[in-house]
C-alpha cells in the first residue's frame, strides 16, 4: 500500500510539473540566450493599410518642425527617481517616415534646419570660388505643417490578475494596460489657418503568467519548482501605430473636405475607404475609454427566465447525491445595472440512501449586471430565502417545514437582440438552521449548489442616452 501511494504521489508531480513546463514553454523556446544580429525594424498592424492607400493626384508638400512628447512623463522605478521618459523624444522621425509610407505627402526637412542651411553656405563658399556661375537650387517651401504630438500617457488604465494556490501549489497571471494618445493637425502655410485635426489612441499591454509548488514529498524531501513568463508591448510600436493611425486619418479626413484630391483611377477606391472611415467613427462615438462598445442592446426593465437545473445537496449525512430541478426567476430592473429578483424552483435533495426529499426553493434577490448594454454580460446575486418540504405530488408549496437560507449566485448572459437569450447561473444555498435532512449534527452543514440554464425574455426598456452628434451625422448620410 505504501507502495502504491509513493507511484501516486511521484504521478502527480510528474503531471503537474509537465504543465507547468508547458504554461512556459512560449517563454523557455525565445529565450534570448544567444547574441542576435541586427534586423530592419518590424511593421505595425497599421503600415499595411497606410501603404493601401489611394494614390493622390499631386502630392502635398508639408514640413514638421517639432513633433514630440508633451507629456513630461517618466518612467515609474521601484528603486526611486529616474530620469528615463516613458515614451520616445525621436516621434518626428516616426511621423516622417509615417508620412513617406502613405505616399501622399513630399516632406521636407525644418526639424534641424540650421544644419541644412550651413551646408549650403559650405557649398556656396566653395562653388563661389572653385565653380563660378553655378548656383544651389532654391529650397522647397511647404504649403502645410504638421504640428501636434503625445499629449498623454495614461499607466494602469486596467489592471487585474487571476491566481489559484492549493497547498503551496498553482500559479497566476497578472495584467496591465496603458494608453498613448496622439494629436495631429494640419496647418496652412499662407493662411495659418488650422485645415485639420485628428486623434488617436493606443493601447499596451502588458501581462506575466506564472506557476509553483512547494511541498515535502516525504519527510526529508522538499520539491520546489517555478516557471513562468511576461510579455510587455513595446511603448514605441506603441507610440508608432497611433502616428501612423494620425496619418491615415489627416489622409481620408483632407479628402472627405476636399483639401486635396484623389488620382483619377483610384476614385472608387477612396469612396470605399471613406466608406470603412465613417462607419470606424460611428464605433468609436459609441466606445469608451476602456474599448467597451455602448450600447449594444437596449437594456430592459422586466425580464423572464424559465430554466433548468442541477441540486447537489450536502448535510449531515456522507454522499452527496446531484439532482435534476426546474424553476422559473423573474427580474425587475430600477437601474440598467441593478435590480430586484425572486426566484422560485423545484428539486430534489439527497444524500445516499439515508435522505431524499422534494422540495420547493424561493429567493428574493439583488441582481448585478456589470455590463447591462452588452450583449454578454455577468450577472451576479445576493439575498435570502426558504427552503420548503413538499409532497411527490405536489408542484408548488411554501408551508409546513420553513428553512431559512442565504444565497448568492454568478452566472453570465447573452442576448443577442435584448428581447431574447440565454443565462446560466451557479447558485449556493446557505442554510441558518442546519435541519434540512431532519438531523443537526453542526451549524452550517446543509447547502445545496444549483447550477441552472435557460432562455430569457425581456419586456419593456428603461431610458437611454441620446445619440451622439456623430452618430445622427453619419446614419444621415
Amino acid at each position: 500500500m505504501k507502495f502504491y501511494r509513493s507511484v501516486l504521489t511521484y504521478s502527480r508531480i510528474a503531471t503537474l510539473s509537465y504543465l507547468w513546463v508547458l504554461s512556459g514553454c512560449a517563454a523557455y523556446l525565445h529565450q534570448p540566450t544567444g547574441l542576435q544580429r541586427a534586423r530592419l525594424g518590424e511593421e505595425t498592424t497599421t503600415t499595411a493599410a497606410l501603404r493601401n492607400l489611394p494614390k493622390a493626384k499631386e502630392k502635398v508638400v508639408v514640413a514638421v518642425y517639432k513633433f514630440r512628447d508633451q507629456t513630461g512623463q517618466y518612467k515609474l522605478s521601484e528603486t526611486g527617481s529616474t530620469f528615463s521618459t516613458v515614451v520616445s523624444q525621436g516621434t518626428t522621425n516616426i511621423l516622417l517616415k509615417a508620412l513617406e509610407e502613405s505616399g501622399w505627402f513630399t516632406t521636407i526637412e525644418r526639424e534641424n534646419v540650421s544644419n541644412l542651411l550651413n551646408e549650403r553656405k559650405i557649398i556656396r563658399s566653395s562653388v563661389a570660388q572653385y565653380k563660378e556661375g553655378e548656383n544651389l537650387p532654391p529650397l522647397l517651401f511647404a504649403g502645410v505643417i504638421l504640428e501636434g504630438g503625445i499629449v498623454s500617457y495614461d499607466a494602469n488604465i486596467i489592471t487585474g490578475g487571476a491566481g489559484l494556490r492549493y497547498f503551496a501549489t498553482g500559479g497566476s497571471t497578472q495584467y496591465r494596460q496603458d494608453r498613448v494618445t496622439v494629436y495631429l493637425r494640419a496647418v496652412a502655410t499662407r493662411s495659418g489657418k488650422i485645415l485639420k485635426t485628428v486623434y488617436t489612441s493606443k493601447t499596451i499591454l502588458s501581462q506575466s503568467v506564472d506557476a509553483g509548488i512547494f511541498r515535502y514529498v516525504t519527510f526529508k524531501k522538499l520539491l520546489e519548482a517555478e516557471t513562468g513568463f511576461s510579455t510587455n508591448e513595446p511603448s514605441q510600436m506603441a507610440v508608432t501605430e497611433a502616428i501612423e493611425k494620425a496619418v491615415q486619418a489627416l489622409v481620408l479626413e483632407g479628402i472627405h473636405d476636399g483639401l486635396w484630391a484623389v488620382s483619377d483611377q483610384d476614385v472608387i477606391q477612396a469612396k470605399s475607404e471613406l466608406e470603412r472611415y465613417d462607419a470606424e467613427k460611428v464605433t468609436m462615438s459609441q466606445t469608451d475609454v476602456y474599448g467597451m462598445q455602448l450600447p449594444q442592446i437596449k437594456t430592459p426593465r422586466f425580464t423572464i427566465q424559465p430554466y433548468a437545473s442541477l441540486w447537489r445537496f450536502s448535510g449531515d449525512y456522507a454522499g452527496s447525491m446531484i439532482r435534476p430541478a426546474y424553476g422559473v426567476t423573474a427580474d425587475l430592473y430600477l437601474k440598467p445595472a441593478w435590480g430586484l429578483q425572486v426566484n422560485a424552483g423545484n428539486g430534489t435533495l439527497a444524500c445516499g440512501q439515508r435522505f431524499s426529499g422534494n422540495f420547493t426553493m424561493l429567493n428574493g434577490s439583488l441582481v448585478w449586471r456589470s455590463l447591462p448594454t452588452q450583449r454578454l454580460s455577468p450577472i451576479f446575486t445576493l439575498g435570502g430565502g426558504i427552503l420548503s418540504n413538499r409532497s411527490a405530488n405536489e408542484v408548488f408549496r411554501v408551508s409546513g417545514l420553513l428553512h431559512a437560507t442565504i444565497n448568492a449566485g454568478i452566472g453570465c448572459q447573452y442576448s443577442p437582440n435584448g428581447i431574447w437569450g440565454f443565462r446560466s447561473m451557479l447558485n449556493y444555498q446557505q442554510s441558518l438552521n442546519d435541519q434540512v435532512d431532519g438531523l443537526r449534527a453542526g451549524q452550517f452543514n446543509d447547502f445545496v449548489l444549483q447550477a441552472s440554464f435557460g432562455v430569457t425574455l425581456s419586456f419593456g426598456r428603461l431610458r437611454q442616452g441620446q445619440p451622439t452628434a456623430l452618430t445622427k451625422r453619419v446614419k444621415s448620410k
